[in-house]
């Protein structure tokens, strides 16, 4: 149950990833790309990325 949860945040995280320009993403496109895809976390690294890898917009 966890790696199908897991697989599926790093899905949307990834498509979320790829839409966003890279002044839109703290860090690298690349390394976190890499993160996403080569580490297995349990659903905790697209959740990071959710909540720290992506920039707020300007308020």
């Amino acid at each position: 149950m966890a790696s199908a949860v897991d697989g599926a945040l790093k899905a949307v995280a990834l498509a979320d990833l790829k839409r966003r320009d890279a002044d839109e993403v703290n860090g690298s496109k690349r390394a976190w790309a890499t993160a996403l895809t080569l580490l297995n976390s349990a659903g905790v690294l697209p959740v990071v990325y959710f909540v720290r890898g992506r920039r707020r917009p300007a308020a």
